[in-house]
């Protein structure tokens, strides 16, 4: 989660709690945060740096991203067979 957005409750015909508590933790770059989540199989971005990031590098589609207030959420689920 971009840090701008932690701690905020988004509303736009649905109500997102960005909880510190949920989405806190270390501080980390864009980067790192997208290679830590890249070990997991359910994975959710919250905020326009940490979502476009993971759009150019394919980890996302453009068109999964929903945008609650303006700030874009993009959710992944992995799986490995």
């Amino acid at each position: 989660v971009d840090d701008r957005v932690l701690g905020r409750y988004l509303e736009g015909g649905i109500v997102f709690e960005v909880s510190e508590r949920f989405y806190g933790g270390q501080l980390v770059d864009v980067d790192t945060a997208l290679q830590i989540a890249a070990q997991y199989s359910v994975v959710n971005m919250v905020g326009e740096r940490v979502v476009s990031r993971a759009i150019e590098l394919g980890l996302v589609h453009q068109a999964a991203v929903m945008r609650i207030e303006g700030v874009p959420h993009a959710m992944v689920l992995r799986t490995w067979i």
